[in-house]
Order: structure tokens, then C-alpha cells, then sequence
């Protein structure tokens, strides 16, 4: 559907157009009209579905501040559980609220950083995009005002919950007008999401999207059977002979994100790692230049991808398998966005073989499987 028949004011279309966005995504499709009339929305999406896009859009559209109004007061608060993804969030805010004819300043806060200059900052802000710890340092130290909030925004729910948020998100709800719309977002509806659902949702619309509506057809999967000790070889193989340009790469741990990158590095092929022990900086860094496509590997635990947003990301490779079924998918998702194709490609070891199976059988997939042993490996 085109987004000129979701109710979008002209000048957001005239950006939109700018921009090549021509079609709206399932969950834009159904969310923006609905965000539009006032009404709270509980949205299940997957990653890459566009999700971000469905509530900024809509959100920015309804923004009725006064142009130039320079106090400590928010429209929009937009909850989110990682650094990087504050950065992704604010990034897509950004991009849109050049389009209107008013403005409305956003801005991520978020720990790992001075908090000073966050204070100093915070002042004619209209949208703050913000990680909970961080939130209430800066209400304990009166930066902020929520006197005004017209719109609070859940993005992540699950990761929030499942990261032990739901204390500091209970003050933070506190704090906040009654009267209000409320957005909550997540990949996955689990009992945590449900109850809090239940706890800060009027009559919600509720939109489900699932995997098959977003983009998990128009990604090629296939897997590797390998010797746990030759998983290394086997990456840099399939990395030069395939010609790979832009990689993301999954781990399950900081060390094991550090140890690959390293392992690449050294067999020349230009990689980083972001992990929850890197500095702020570095992490920032990194990301900055993938995005750009000025470097070639970046070697992700699961937790640190969710800010990473690649249009047009090409191979998604699963060095270790996830916990989850669901995490399976929310990794592969980040190739095959948009309406172009990607290649997800996983290094199953012996010890894994089972839980590999346990996935495609709980996602109802079916992943082509090759033996890696029989690959000459330089």
C-alpha cells in the first residue's frame, strides 16, 4: 500500500518520496492509521519489519508543539533497552522530522557516557529516546519534565523486560500524565510483554506480525555441518571465496565476538567486534563505519545487534547458534530487508546439530545443509 493512502500529512510524503520509500511495510500498513486516531497499539514484529518507521512516522505527524519552545518539557518518550539502539531510533526521528513544518529536536540519552552534557542538553527537546537507568538519573536530577507527554513509546518491550527493566520502567510510568497514548512494541508476545500489556494498554489495537509477513522468504538460508575447531577456517573460506563485501556475524559471547574479529584481522580480511565490554566509543565507532560500508566485518553478540539497521545488508552468519528459535529468527532478519534478497549462512557443530534441528522444527523451516568437512580449507 502507499503511504499517501495512510493518512500522512504532505510534507512527511514529500520526504518519504525524497528518500525512495515508495510502499508501506505490513506493520506501517496497519499501525499508522490507527497510531494516527489516538488509539494505544500493542505491535508484535519482527526485526527488519520495519516496526521503527510504523510508529515514528505517525507520532511525528500528530506533534503539536509550539515551534521554538525552549524548556525542559517532552512530547515523546520512547523507551528502548540498548544504547545502540537509542542511537537507531533517534537516527530514523531524525531523518523524518526534517520533513515537518515545524521542528521537533530529538535526542537518545543513554549510560556509558558523561551525564553532564546530557543535562545541558536536554532543554526544547521535543522527542527523547531514552535507556530507563539513564531516564531517571536525569528526573533525579530535574533535566527533565514529563508534564506535557502526549505519547510514551515502548520499542524493544521484550529485551526491556527480559533485561531486568521492569522496576525502573514501573517508576518511569509513574512519573508520566495519565492521559496519554501508549505504543508497545516488541519481536515476541511472552507472559512478561502480556503483563505489562495488560498493566499500561487502553483497548489497545492489537497487530501481529509474524516472520512469514516480514521478510524471512526473501532470505537464503543454509548451513554448514563443521568441526568446532575448523568453524574459523571455514568463515575466512567462505568470506573471500564468496566474495563477501558486507558481513554481520553473530556470536554468543563478548570473548567469542572478540576472539573472531581477532582470528580475521590477522588473515587480513577488515573486521570488528561490538560486544557489551567494548567502551561506548568504540562500539559507536564500529558501527558508524559498517553502516558506511567502510568496514567489511563486524562480529555481533545478540544483545548489541539490535541497533544495528542496514538497508541492504547482504550475509548474516551465525558463527554459533542462538538460545532461542526466536532469536534464530531475529538474527536472520537483518539480511533480506526491504524488498531485496539476503543469505543467512550458520556453522553448525556436532554439539549443535540437535538444537539446529530443534529450531527448524519450532520455526517450521527447513534450512538446505552442506558438509563442511569436505571443503578444502586453506
Amino acid at each position: 500500500m502507499s503511504f499517501k493512502a495512510l493518512g500522512l500529512s504532505s510534507s512527511l510524503l514529500e520526504i518519504l518520496e525524497k528518500k525512495d520509500y515508495t510502499a508501506a511495510y505490513p506493520i506501517q500498513e496497519a499501525a499508522i492509521p490507527v497510531i494516527l486516531n489516538g488509539r494505544d497499539v500493542l505491535g508484535i514484529a519482527p526485526t527488519g519489519s520495519g516496526k521503527t518507521a510504523g510508529y515514528v512516522l505517525p507520532v511525528l505527524n500528530t506533534l503539536n508543539r509550539k515551534k521554538g519552545a525552549k524548556d525542559r518539557q517532552v512530547d515523546v518518550l520512547v523507551l528502548v533497552p540498548t544504547r545502540e539502539l537509542a542511537e537507531q531510533v533517534k537516527e530514523v526521528f531524525t531523518l523524518f522530522e526534517k520533513g515537518l513544518e515545524h521542528s521537533a529536536p530529538v535526542m537518545a540519552v543513554y549510560g556509558g557516557v558523561s551525564i553532564n552534557p546530557q543535562m545541558k542538553a536536554l532543554f526544547g527537546i521535543s522527542v527523547l529516546v531514552a535507556t530507563p537507568g539513564r531516564l531517571l538519573d536525569l528526573v533525579g536530577s530535574n533535566a527533565v519534565q514529563f508534564d506535557q507527554l502526549q505519547t510514551l513509546i515502548l520499542d524493544e518491550a521484550d529485551k526491556l523486560l527480559n533485561l531486568g527493566f521492569k522496576d525502573e520502567m514501573n517508576e518511569i510510568f509513574s512519573l508520566l500524565p495519565k492521559k496519554r497514548q501508549n505504543l508497545l512494541f516488541s519481536a515476541t508476545l511472552n507472559e512478561k510483554v502480556e503483563e505489562i500489556h495488560q498493566f499500561l494498554l487502553r483497548d489497545p489495537e492489537v497487530i501481529n506480525v509474524s516472520p512469514k509477513e516480514g521478510n524471512i522468504d526473501q532470505i537464503r538460508q543454509l548451513a554448514y555441518t563443521i568441526a568446532e575447531e575448523k568453524k574459523g577456517p571455514l568463515l575466512r573460506h567462505l568470506i573471500k571465496n564468496e566474495d563477501m563485501k558486507q558481513v554481520l556475524i553473530f556470536t554468543a559471547s563478548a570473548y567469542k565476538s572478540e576472539h573472531v574479529a581477532d582470528k580475521l584481522h590477522k588473515n587480513g580480511i577488515d573486521a570488528r567486534s561490538i560486544h557489551g565490554k567494548k567502551s561506548q566509543h568504540a562500539r559507536k565507532k564500529a558501527l558508524e563505519a559498517f553502516k558506511a560500508g567502510k568496514l567489511r566485518v563486524l562480529v555481533a553478540t545478540d544483545l548489541l545487534a539490535r541497533g544495528i539497521d542496514i538497508a541492504f545488508l547482504p550475509h548474516v552468519i551465525n558463527y554459533e547458534l542462538p538460545r532461542s528459535p526466536k532469536d534464530y529468527i531475529h538474527r536472520i532478519g537483518r539480511t533480506g530487508r526491504a524488498e531485496s534478497t539476503g543469505e543467512a549462512i550458520t556453522l553448525v557443530s556436532p554439539n549443535e546439530e540437535h538444537h539446529f534441528k530443534v529450531i527448524q522444527k519450532k520455526m517450521k523451516i527447513s534450512v538446505e545443509i552442506f558438509d563442511g568437512n569436505e571443503i578444502t580449507l586453506a
